[in-house]
């Protein structure tokens, strides 16, 4: 891992007593020897109808949220900062959550974003909060996701790879999943493991076809087992990943790593992902998305290079919404 010259933690409400995993990001921060920006944005919409009613004007309102939001931020960063944090603060109206998260970790040349995971209802069991999901999608930078208030002392980093691609994944992806965790576990003096989750998708085919017996079911899969476990011992050998922390599991990523992270007490995954696009990808998601509700622990979600930047630099500011007639216009 690089060094880390600065971390943006994004803060989801300001106002709330016990900012558990605020201080949690910040204990990360400062063992690895980052400042830190607290961040929050003001996404809520603003309904200009409400103006005569309160006497006061879109400006006003602005200033006064702005104000408020940043003397509470202010107060967790001058916290900090008597514990040894290097710590600034920083509010702004901006919208949607998420992207309002990356284009600020943009502006300060952020090398990490931090963020709680969300809690409350999802649209489906498999898939993440919308801002939690949007985030890992448009960042550009790793995103560290925290799931729980544990803390990290001496961690376990496990690292997901896909050496035989079949989950399409660049090769380069998982050069850089074994930089960032390996890079990781030695700044924080704990242990990286390496994993590779694979149950042949040719072997699920074949298994589905009442023409292939048993016996050549079986040889098969052997054969694509061992073509998988020389690939995966190649790629951490070049890693210098030591055998005894070399995991090669024959099932499914989204069963196979939340099942090693929970056997090995893993506080962090490190895993990669590549944004899809349309329809298919709400549905079905990536790998890193279908997984993360099942993960016990932190993870962190790392890019290939030269990801494609998806956000627009300029903040788009207050959310204005206008006065809404009183029946329904006549089409």
């Amino acid at each position: 891992m690089d060094a880390i010259r600065r971390i943006l933690i994004a803060v989801k409400n300001p106002d709330r007593r016990a900012q558990r995993g605020v201080q949690k990001a910040l204990r990360i921060a400062k063992r690895l020897g980052a400042p830190v920006e607290l961040f929050h944005a003001i996404s809520d919409p603003v309904f200009l109808e409400l103006e005569p009613l309160t006497g006061r004007t879109v400006a006003e309102i602005k200033q006064e949220a702005l104000q408020l939001r940043q003397a509470r931020l202010e107060r967790i960063a001058s916290l900090a900062r008597k514990n040894g944090h290097k710590v600034t603060s920083h509010v702004a109206w901006d919208f949607p959550p998420h992207e309002a998260i990356e284009r600020r970790a943009a502006a300060i040349r952020a090398d990490l974003i931090v963020a709680e995971c969300h809690e409350g209802r999802r649209l489906k069991p498999w898939l993440m909060h919308l801002t939690d999901w949007e985030l890992l999608r448009v960042s550009t930078r790793p995103v560290l996701l925290l799931k729980n208030q544990r803390d990290w002392r001496g961690p376990v980093v496990l690292g997901a790879v896909d050496p035989s691609h079949v989950h399409a994944k660049p090769g380069q992806l998982d050069n850089i999943i074994v930089e960032q965790g390996a890079g990781l576990s030695r700044a924080l003096r704990g242990r990286f493991e390496l994993m590779h989750a694979n149950f042949p998708a040719d072997f699920a085919l074949r298994m589905a076809d009442p023409a292939v017996d048993a016996a050549t079911l079986d040889v098969i899969y052997k054969s694509m087992m061992a073509r998988s476990k020389a690939e995966f011992e190649s790629f951490a050998a070049k890693a210098r990943v030591p055998k005894a922390r070399r995991h090669l599991i024959g099932t499914e990523p989204e069963f196979a790593i939340p099942h090693l992270a929970r056997k090995l007490s893993a506080d962090v995954v490190v895993m990669g992902a590549v944004s899809r696009s349309g329809l298919k990808r709400v549905f079905i998601g990536n790998t890193a998305e279908r997984i993360l509700e099942k993960l016990p622990c932190d993870v962190l979600v790392v890019k290939p290079g030269h990801f494609p930047r998806r956000v627009q630099r300029v903040p788009r500011g207050m959310r204005l919404v206008p006065p809404q007639p009183l029946m329904p216009l006549p089409v």
